[in-house]
């Protein structure tokens, strides 16, 4: 291969094939068509015939060509699967970025299932909060089991004691007093149970004074009919009322985005209330979902971070009457204070927020929550401004509530930004600090050139002024050298 390569001619840059001339009015193809070229008319026509097939000549390539075709081809296959190329793992396997699973939803439900739990019986010592936390299907069901149940276990004790006492036996003797009138056989015990327990009471079925185990068994009935009727009316109610659904209404922006706000890097995302009512009290809370290992080697899964959204200055504390841009400085107690936007491509990490607040129509606490992935952190980006001014009122354009436009951001860290900053800021220190040293320096200078000059010159001479590195010659009145010094140090420093 040495032998090849000292005796070839270096390798040609791109492949070229000999052609043979032709005349200068030859047919130029496109993809449009055909291009005829005439120098009698001086003008190009335009035919919409199909480009004819390209005629093949035998050509004697060299090796030197072959090769280089070869290599060139190579390189164009290679570019092609560059951009698809994935991310190859330690031993060259490829490996492409699992997308995360959320842990908490864009609609606020959390996504988490509890399994393999054997304590189930503390479930039942709290049956009202298991109640209500039962989904409505289940909560139907529930609810229309418990009086169909007592109805007929209570139908059926009616029906027994009818039994018992042979009243069914007895039914066309007038003589008879049974335990309950009319009562003749399950069906109709079953519906003075339901009479019994409702308190509608017809008046055709009627307990009697000669059955003191019904008079016993009503008393019994109505108690228990009473408890059950409280029970589960109060689970249905507190069900329907629960706030869950005032949630609905109050809506978070689909990005979050960072850019400069007041010369630093923030993190913002907006949250809005879409109801007339107002939520009383607003909280924001925000946090960071991340696994991380500890310098020890535990690994913590899904490790919770605070994101400071004002809480020290009360900025977290909302008065959301119209949709707000709630911001996130992210300074040396942020999480992404090291973060810059090529990090950020590279993160996994979920950002969950959290609003609470009073619903002002029935004064139950009410909680929304959203959550935004790595790609839904939007760097260099800005929220669309969605409030105008009309006449006598505030305009709320919810149409560009999720709108976000691009603006001129860093795309280093925020301690990168910072430590530029304190460099700029050390310099022009130190500029100015130099600078004021050389005052009096330069102020003897000129007083003592202009002592030299004066008694040279005369009475009409004209001073000379030496301010910094300029020499300034004043065409007015001879002027004393103890005068020109004062005035050339005024002009140091209005200068400096």
């Amino acid at each position: 291969m040495a032998v090849e390569n000292s005796v070839l001619s270096p390798r040609p840059d791109s492949l070229s094939l000999p052609v043979e001339d032709k005349p200068e009015a030859a047919e130029v193809s496109s993809s449009a068509g055909v291009f005829n070229e005439s120098e009698e008319l001086g003008h190009v026509v335009t035919t919409e015939a199909p480009p004819s097939p390209p005629v093949l000549a035998k050509v004697n390539r060299s090796f030197q060509s072959k090769m280089a075709e070869r290599e060139a081809q190579a390189n164009q296959t290679r570019k092609k699967t560059q951009g698809a190329e994935k991310e190859r793992g330690r031993f060259g396997w490829a490996r492409t970025r699992r997308k995360r699973q959320r842990y908490v939803e864009k609609n606020g439900r959390c996504n988490v299932q509890h399994g393999n739990m054997r304590e189930t019986y503390r479930y039942l010592t709290d049956i009202f909060t298991t109640l209500v936390d039962l989904n409505w299907r289940c909560s139907l069901f529930v609810f229309v089991m418990a009086y169909a149940v007592t109805w007929l276990f209570f139908g059926a004790i009616w029906y027994l004691i009818a039994y018992c006492r042979g009243d069914l036996d007895h039914l066309e003797d007038e003589t008879w007093t049974p335990c309950v009138n009319n009562v003749n056989g399950f069906i109709s015990a079953f519906l003075f149970s339901i009479e019994t327990e409702t308190t509608i009471g017809y008046g055709h079925r009627v307990i009697t004074d000669q059955c003191p185990v019904g008079t016993i068994l009503l008393l019994l009935q109505a108690i228990l009919g009473s408890m059950v009727n409280a029970f589960m009316v109060g689970c249905m109610f507190v069900k329907i009322s629960q706030p869950n659904k005032r949630a609905e209404t109050l809506v978070f922006s689909k990005h979050a985005v960072i850019s400069l706000r007041d010369d630093k890097l923030c993190l913002m995302f907006r949250v809005g209330d879409l109801r007339s009512s107002h939520i009383v009290g607003a909280n924001m809370r925000a946090k960071l979902i991340k696994s991380k290992q500890t310098q020890e080697g535990e690994f913590i899964p899904l490790d919770q971070t605070d994101i400071s959204v004002g809480f020290e200055t009360g900025d977290d504390r909302l008065f959301l009457v119209s949709p707000l841009v709630i911001s996130h400085e992210i300074d040396a107690h942020s999480p992404f204070w090291d973060m810059s936007q090529a990090q950020l491509e590279k993160e996994d990490f979920e950002i969950v927020v959290i609003l609470e607040g009073m619903v002002e129509a029935t004064g139950m606490t009410c909680q929304a929550r959203s959550s935004y992935l790595t790609e839904e952190v939007m760097w260099g980006h800005r929220f669309s401004p969605m409030m105008s001014l009309a006449e006598g009122f505030f305009d709320i354009d919810y149409g560009a509530f999720h709108h976000t436009f691009e603006v001129d951001t860093p795309s280093c860290s925020a301690r990168e930004l910072s430590l530029a900053a304190a460099r700029l800021d050390a310099h022009l220190y130190w500029s100015i600090s130099s600078r004021l040293d050389e005052e009096p320096t330069l102020a003897q200078q000129g007083s003592k050139q202009a002592e030299e000059s004066g008694p040279a010159n005369g009475k009409g001479g004209t001073p000379t002024f030496i301010v910094g590195e300029m020499t300034h010659v004043s065409s007015a009145l001879p002027i004393q050298g103890e005068l020109n010094g004062s005035v050339a140090t005024d002009q140091l420093v209005c200068e400096a």
